[in-house]
Formats: structure tokens, C-alpha cells, sequence
């Protein structure tokens, strides 16, 4: 990795899976085993995990974030979780609308720019996740929908994020974008935000330094291929991240 590059970042996203004991001991073995990495190292965990988690990586210097959040910060507004609570249980990340919160919840794109702002307003991380459908590929429509899902967050005008490009059809399907595709879209995210950073600046944000990690279908076998992009700034692993000696491979993968 050359000096100039990003910093990567390596996200899990454990998404429904484990139980508090089975989530202890993959997260005991990332503290103990994944050592002094180049990469920021990120956890993901559903809601009844995170305090746990927490405290099992709370002198290590692996993160910890929520798979999602409400946009409201308090109030009537049953089964939702707000920041303030995320941050209060130790949680420094949020992910923000993750293609199965879009197809599932029918998440729209005010909706997940406001989940952004509202990370923010409590000092998470948040990871914004955009990406298009096998469907809107075909009809190549892939450069309209990134576009338009990007544009639609930075319009809140975020204090902070970073960007995950997930191809919807990749995603648990086992095909992987190649390299040379997720390069593509990548640096098309890359440049679609420096516009819209001339149009309406963010203090603090530069399209040059936002990572942005590639996450569909990540495997220890792949990760090296796709790294190598200059636009690939780490992953947002899904299935492997499960078995902690798939994802410490996929990690040291950016050392």
C-alpha cells in the first residue's frame, strides 16, 4: 500500500447472526489476534450485542458501531434506536442505509440522509452505503442511482462520513464486482462528490481523503485484487466477517 493512500478501513457487518456468547468469543479472538494493522478495524453488531462487544473491546483498538439508527434523537418512536443511546452504550460507528435497510424497510434517500445527519449530531462515525440493484445495472442505470443516493446524503451537509459502495447484486450472492468494476464505480463516487463539494462545500470533508470501502461478497481471496484500486479503500465484509480467521485475512490484507 503506498503511503499516499487512504487509510483503509475493514468493516463487519455482522448482520442478524450470533447470540451475546457466540459474539464474545469472535470478538475475543480479533482482540487477540489481530494485532498492530494499518487498517481502522470496525464491528457491527445487532442492537442486543453492542454493550457487550464494547466492553469485551474496550482496551483494544477495534471500533464498534450499530448496523442502524433512528433519525430522531428521542421521542415516541417505538423500536427505533437513536444516537444518543448508541453513543451512551459506546458505539463510535453507524451504518447508514445499507442496501437490506433500503429493500426491507423501503429506506428511502431524505430517510438515510437524515440517519446521516443524526450520526453525526452525536459524534458517530457514520458509513453510508449506496449501490444499485442487479435489475438497475442491467438497464444501466448504475451511474443515476450512486449519483443520486450520494447527492441525496450530501445535502444535509454531514460534519463526517465514509462511503461503502455496495452492488446490491454481489451482495451473499458469492459474485464479486471485478476489480476494474469496483474501481469504476468508486472513482465515479469519488468525483461525484468533489463536485458536490464545489457546488456546496462541507467543512472538514475532501473527496480526496474520504475513504470508500467496496462491500459485496469480500473474501480473503479477492481482497487483495480489489485493494490494489487506487479508488479501494477497505471493505465492508458481510459473510466472512463471521469467521474471525477469514476476516483477520481479509484485514491483513491492507498491512
Amino acid at each position: 500500500m503506498s503511503p499516499e493512500r487512504r487509510r483503509p478501513v475493514v468493516a463487519a457487518n455482522w448482520k442478524m447472526h450470533f447470540v451475546a456468547k457466540e459474539a464474545l468469543e469472535v470478538a475475543r479472538t480479533l482482540r487477540r489476534k489481530v494485532g498492530s494493522t494499518a487498517a481502522r478495524v470496525v464491528l457491527f453488531p445487532s442492537f442486543p450485542l453492542l454493550p457487550a462487544v464494547v466492553r469485551e473491546l474496550v482496551e483494544s483498538e477495534i471500533e464498534v458501531g450499530a448496523q442502524d439508527l433512528s433519525s430522531e434523537d428521542q421521542g415516541a418512536h417505538t423500536g427505533e434506536v437513536s444516537g444518543r443511546q448508541l453513543k451512551d452504550c459506546g458505539c463510535t460507528w453507524a451504518l447508514c442505509g445499507h442496501s437490506e435497510r433500503r429493500r426491507d424497510h423501503h429506506e428511502h434517500d431524505s430517510l438515510v440522509a437524515h440517519k446521516l445527519a443524526a450520526a453525526c449530531r452525536h459524534s458517530l462515525q457514520p458509513l453510508l452505503c449506496v449501490g444499485e440493484s442487479r435489475e438497475e445495472r442491467a438497464q444501466g442505470r448504475t451511474f443515476e442511482v450512486l449519483a443520486r443516493q450520494l447527492t441525496a446524503a450530501i445535502a444535509v451537509g454531514p460534519e463526517t462520513f465514509a462511503l461503502a459502495y455496495e452492488p446490491v447484486w454481489a451482495i451473499g450472492t458469492g459474485e464479486t464486482a471485478s476489480p476494474e468494476t469496483a474501481q469504476e464505480a468508486h472513482a465515479f463516487l469519488r468525483r461525484t462528490l468533489a463536485q458536490g463539494l464545489e457546488e456546496r462545500p462541507i467543512a472538514g470533508i475532501s473527496a480526496a481523503a474520504l475513504p470508500i470501502l467496496y462491500g459485496g461478497s469480500v473474501t480473503p481471496d479477492n481482497a487483495a485484487s480489489l485493494l490494489a484500486q487506487p479508488d479501494v479503500d477497505g471493505f465492508l465484509v458481510g459473510g466472512a466477517s463471521l469467521d474471525p480467521e477469514k476476516f483477520l485475512a481479509i484485514i491483513r490484507v491492507c498491512d
